[in-house]
């Protein structure tokens, strides 16, 4: 198996060489068809060869845009849009191409489920629409694939833009010195200390900074960023809408769903709403904690931006805990090889770390092998930089499969986070929710890499049913609070002692630590997504809709100044519009799988059921539907249950 080495685009010839590449992919499906014998060896297979050249060229440039942004690779992407969206829009809508697929019949059921999901995406894309109608279909799709990456531009724009600038030396008591060495900079010969919207730096000031002044001036910025976004969010639904009705749903709510495991929009509704009344008596009490502490300072009104500085105080008080305490404990090069010792230990893979070309030097890069065979590829890319969009996620690159000629091709995949930056002096030190981010995209990137999946349609991430997309990443995010796999690589950077017994307690207290809160901030975000595509919302109506669900789910309410959706990329500029909900639905069943996998009672790890889930879940890919490949591993459905289990709110019966 032969392995892409990364290379930094032409970004001078770049459009050019994607319009060549576009141009053979066309002419090589053209010839495709004129075959009179399609068979599925002969025709789905290099048809699908076709995705596999356009991701491999393509995937560099939208991966560097989004990590090592400037005005070359955003120049570059967007000329790239364009062409991309009619070649996309052309083939979903060649009529030719359906009646190809609807004629053949796979040899297994892998492949039997890629012509299932190609045909139900044909029609997803109006193959058998009228001629006026696929026009407009196409300009829609160019349209909103223009606007969602000027929504995110627009969101990376504002956040560098904005810096704060602290000379008083009180107005930074109590900060972490990892966070004030970071801040920490000479200006007109004066130290002083700048504070930015970067997750990093934002998160040190609200959770620790003791001025509520400053804290108010620095959250009314972040939730106010990028104003220009509500034009781009009215004409991003207008068009969404329109797109749902010209393909003959009521709305787009209902369109996103015909791809998903919900199977329709009053389950997804319902789900969340017998959601929120077990969390809300929670939360209520969460809440009441928060109100009392702050009163003791003094403020008869707790608001937003106090929430984050008496959560972390609350924390030390009931649990005598604060995630600064485990940062000695997390240096990243430690906590990064502890996972993937873990991984490997799960999984029965090893790791070898390997020298290839990568586009920054903090890269780090390794091969995942069998009997030494390697068979995948990742990349870490962990550290914040002004380039860099905020977040975490993964991005796949490669993906494993058979060519027609029973070639075996591998995969690979990037795994991005945003960390505090190393130095020679300073080292990138975690906190544990950190550690927990950095588990999660791992789980992303190993359900694309451990694929066995021969078609490539069907395999890794592939073809995945989006709401249950999460449930890889939220399984192996599940092992960060255990404490057989932290006593991995948790160890003090300094003495080299490993952590305190008291101190993996506290962490795992900390997990259901304000959990009903931070689950109704989840479940409002969910409703107000899907609820804004189910029916046009233009204007002030999206902000109503908004302040109608933070009236019955937000315990301490905004203020009316917070613009939350400006900066809502999930849904604007990512592939959640009526699908966040998938974080909760997903969770359902990682939460079920997690204990299959991890018993309730003792703290042990079952390897036989922790194999049957790489057997039936992590290999498959989409080769099923999860929910049949969930029965095959578990012979019973996902137990709703489980998350409440999981959150310490266990009450009444659930169901997906």
């Amino acid at each position: 198996m032969k392995f892409e080495n990364f290379k930094m685009p032409d970004y001078d010839h770049f459009e050019k060489e994607l319009l060549q590449l576009l141009k053979e992919n066309e002419e090589h499906i053209e010839a495709l068809l004129e075959n009179p014998e399609k068979e599925y060896r002969s025709f789905v297979r290099p048809y699908m060869e076709t995705f596999e050249r356009l991701d491999l060229f393509f995937t560099p440039l939208s991966h560097l845009n989004s990590v090592e942004n400037s005005d070359k690779t955003q120049k570059a992407y967007e000329s790239s849009l364009p062409h991309l969206s009619r070649y996309h829009t052309k083939l979903s809508q060649n009529v030719d191409l359906y009646r190809a697929f609807s004629k053949i019949t796979g040899e297994d059921r892998a492949q039997n489920e890629v012509v299932r999901l190609e045909l139900r995406d044909f029609k997803l894309s109006g193959v058998d629409l009228p001629k006026e109608k696929k026009g407009r279909l196409e300009e829609i799709d160019l349209r909103l694939s223009e606007l969602s990456n000027r929504f995110s531009q627009n969101l990376l724009d504002a956040t560098n833009a904005y810096e704060l600038i602290i000379e008083n030396p009180k107005d930074v008591e109590g900060i972490p010195p990892n966070d004030l060495a970071m801040a920490e900079m000479e200006r007109d010969g004066k130290k002083v200390w700048r504070f930015t919207l970067q997750i990093p730096s934002y998160m040190a000031y609200m959770t620790y900074g003791p001025n509520r002044n400053i804290r108010e001036e620095l959250y009314r910025a972040y939730v106010t960023r990028a104003p220009q976004n509500q034009e781009v969010i009215d004409e991003i639904l207008r068009l969404r809408d329109e797109k749902a009705k010209i393909l003959g749903f009521d709305h787009f709510s209902e369109l996103s769903l015909a791809t998903k495991m919900a199977p329709d929009d009053d389950a997804v509704i319902d789900f969340l709403n017998e959601l929120s009344k077990d969390a809300l008596p929670h939360g209520e009490k969460e809440a009441q904690k928060l109100r009392k502490l702050a009163r003791k300072d003094g403020i008869e009104k707790i608001e937003s931006y106090d929430v984050a500085f008496y959560s972390e105080k609350l924390k030390k008080m009931e649990l005598d805990f604060d995630d600064e305490m485990t940062r000695p404990y997390f240096e990243q090069g430690r906590v990064l090889q502890g996972l993937l010792d873990f991984v490997e230990e799960l999984f029965g893979v090893d790791f070898k770390e390997v020298k290839v070309p990568v586009w920054n030097e903090k890269v780090r890069v390794f091969d995942l092998r069998k009997s030494k065979n390697s068979f995948a590829r990742i990349y870490f890319d962990l550290e914040a930089r002004k380039s860099k969009r905020g977040g975490a996620w993964m991005n796949d690159w490669q993906t494993y499969h058979e060519d027609d000629k029973d070639r075996e091709h591998p995969a690979s995949a990037f795994v991005v986070c945003n960390f505090p930056p190393s130095s020679d002096k300073t080292p990138s030190l975690l906190r544990h929710d950190d550690v927990v981010t950095l588990f999660h995209e791992m789980g992303h990137a190993i359900h694309h890499l451990f694929s066995k999946v021969k078609e490539r349609f069907v395999s890794g991430i592939h073809g995945v049913e989006w709401d249950v997309v999460e449930f890889p990443s939220q399984f192996l995010e599940n092992f960060s609070y255990a404490r057989p796999v932290l006593e991995r690589f948790a160890r003090h950077i300094e003495t080299d002692e490993p952590m305190p017994s008291e101190l993996f307690e506290k962490i795992e207290k900390s997990r259901n630590f304000l959990a009903a809160m931070g689950m109704l901030r989840q479940i409002e975000f969910a409703l107000f997504d899907f609820m804004l595509h189910q029916k046009l919302y233009q204007g002030e109506e999206i902000q109503a809709l908004l302040d109608s669900l933070r009236e019955r789910l937000s315990l301490i309410k905004p203020p009316s100044y917070n613009r939350f959706q400006w900066g809502f990329a999930h849904i604007f500029a990512g592939g959640y519009a009526a699908g966040y909900y998938s974080y909760k639905w997903a969770e359902v069943l990682s939460a079920d799988a997690f204990f299959a996998c991890f018993g309730k009672e003792k703290e042990e790890i079952k390897k036989d059921m922790a194999k049957g889930y790489l057997h039936h879940i992590l290999e498959k890919g989409a080769s099923a539907p999860m929910r049949e490949l969930y029965h095959e591993w578990l012979g019973r459905d996902p137990d709703p249950m489980a998350l409440l289990h999981l959150y310490g709110l266990a009450g009444r019966k659930i169901s997906l």
